[in-house]
């Protein structure tokens, strides 16, 4: 399709007729079938996260992340009290609804209401959560509030390029490649080229019917084991 081009004959991006800068993420629940996205809560989560990350018996989680490894439950409940009065980035905790317990961490951050931006990051998912369907749900309940509930634009996700894991979890989920941020970040005391991910808006319908494909307890057996993956739904 050829571009729009103005009085000058020079080319412009798409109108957006009655654009006005979205609301800032709410702190109230989202619930899932697998799982219960909330507002972090030290108080009410941190015991319950702590036996989660402490799963990770090598810290493993911890490596690509700009906080931890916590030697101690009150060093770790220290950092979820100070995560939890932030803004942004706006932490949530994943609850399996199976279990009832918090099973990891996932947030709000560079929220750009003006711009209809946000990203989804700090991802911490104990072994606990990890390939679970509760994993899977919480990412498409996050999703369905950007797109749905706030009517954002583009939501991103962004990695160190090494991590391997992050990056096939953006593109099982649907996330787009969309190029590497060379020494874009110093963390840890190294030096960090960042992989960047997104999904705009007129790709959501076809990504929300294809995770609630997934979702419906038809794609389940008794058991409660999933019978297509994701991937497979596309």
């Amino acid at each position: 399709m050829s571009p729009r081009l103005n009085e000058l004959g020079q080319p412009i991006g798409e109108a957006l007729p009655g654009w006005t800068p979205r609301p800032r993420p709410p702190r109230s629940p989202m619930e899932g079938r697998f799982a219960r996205v909330e507002p972090l809560d030290a108080a009410r989560h941190g015991k319950d996260l702590w036996e989660a990350v402490s799963a990770d018996r090598e810290n493993r989680n911890w490596t690509y992340l700009s906080t931890g490894p916590f030697s101690r439950e009150s060093e770790y409940r220290a950092w979820l009290e100070l995560a939890a009065k932030s803004d942004d980035p706006l932490f949530h905790a994943i609850i399996d609804k199976k279990s009832g317990n918090a099973v990891g961490v996932a947030s709000y951050l560079r929220i750009d209401p003006p711009n209809g931006v946000i990203e989804v990051g700090h991802i911490n998912f104990s072994p606990l959560l990890q390939r679970s369907s509760a994993a899977t749900d919480a990412m498409y309940l996050m999703m369905r509030r950007v797109f749905d509930e706030l009517g954002y634009r583009r939501y991103e996700w962004k990695c160190d390029s090494l991590n391997a894991p992050s990056r096939a979890a953006a593109e099982r989920l649907g996330f787009k490649y969309e190029g590497l941020f060379r020494q874009a970040v110093v963390y840890r005391g190294r030096s960090r080229d960042t992989a960047w991910y997104s999904i705009i808006d007129k790709e959501w319908p076809g990504l929300k019917a294809r995770f609630e494909r997934w979702l419906d307890p038809s794609n389940f057996d008794r058991s409660g084991r999933q019978k297509k993956r994701l991937a497979e739904l596309g």
